[in-house]
């Protein structure tokens, strides 16, 4: 027996007041227990979608059912199953964490006894215990944003959607992140994400939407979307400076980044060795290889660069 949706959506549309058509008939499922990444360029329609599943932007049409539950006819039952990580920090800078925490799961009726309890669990995991009694305003940015994941688990949501979690913030305080979220989700949330770091998603993510122009234009599992790419990019740096012209080769693109870099491009199925061949035949010697960049950001750029309306 097929287990029911975490998060089911079906021909959701939304036009705003001033005529612009942000969503056109988006549908699309996330299974329980998933990691589920929602990508789109800006205006793509990725904030109207969050803010309609979160109550914070009224629909213009469609079916939003949270765990079985329709978001129009129950909300209130429907938003008890959801916790949202906004991309704004948006707490109250002169309070301490601890009670930031425990205020908020009173707010949703949570006993202070177990709210406490609760707030001491979910500061630990987000290595924020030590600053619990501390000024909020004086944490740093990627502990803001840890708290901010901690309140929203104060509530023990079911789905926890996540909007932009990361923006701003260094990469050794996002893979901090990171460890939090696998947590949070190997604990059985399912969780919604949404980013402009697809390394982030390739990380994390094990389905994906591809948002643009308010429509969904691929979604499915990250590894079926990746082995969709029929080519890889590289970037050789060789030793000394590179010759006036490029040898070239059949199939593949080489082009000169830089005197010492060469960038390319070739098909999956290419061998390497055949381009290093040509390239030591030519006198170049590569000195050691990159990934250009990585592969879900190549099938993102692929499939956003489409014209509207083309799958």
């Amino acid at each position: 027996m097929q287990s029911q949706p975490a998060l089911e959506i079906r021909d959701l549309r939304k036009t705003y007041d001033n005529g612009v058509e942000a969503l056109k008939g988006v549908s699309l499922d996330v299974a329980p227990g998933d990691f589920y990444a929602l990508l789109g360029p800006n205006g793509a329609g990725k904030s109207t979608l969050i803010g309609i599943v979160s109550s914070l932007v009224n629909k213009t049409a469609g079916e939003v059912k949270v765990f079985g539950i329709d978001l129009h006819a129950n909300r209130s039952e429907a938003m008890r199953q959801i916790g949202l990580v906004p991309q704004e920090i948006n707490f109250n800078m002169f309070e301490q964490p601890l009670d930031i925490l425990v205020n908020y799961a009173g707010f949703y009726g949570v006993p202070r006894a177990e709210a406490l309890a609760r707030a001491e669990e979910e500061l630990k995991r987000a290595q924020l215990w030590d600053k619990a009694r501390k000024m909020s305003r004086t944490l740093s940015g990627g502990m803001k944003r840890r708290l901010m994941i901690a309140r929203a688990m104060m509530t023990r949501p079911r789905l926890l959607i996540l909007d932009e979690p990361t923006a701003g913030v260094d990469i050794e305080i996002r893979r901090g992140m990171w460890k939090t979220l696998k947590e949070v989700n190997a604990a059985g949330t399912t969780v919604i994400l949404t980013t402009h770091y697809l390394e982030e998603a390739e990380s994390l993510c094990r389905n994906l939407a591809i948002i643009d122009h308010g429509r969904i234009i691929e979604q499915g599992p990250m590894k079926s979307l990746l082995a969709k790419l029929d080519v890889e990019g590289f970037l050789l740096d060789v030793e000394g400076r590179l010759p006036a012209a490029l040898p070239a080769i059949e199939g593949a693109t080489l082009v000169a980044g830089d005197e010492h870099t060469i960038d390319l491009e070739m098909p999956r199925e290419m061998e390497l060795n055949r381009v290093f061949a040509a390239l030591d035949a030519a006198g170049i010697k590569v000195r050691s290889m990159r990934t250009k960049s990585n592969r879900l950001e190549e099938l993102f750029m692929r499939m956003t660069a489409k014209p509207e309306g083309q799958a």
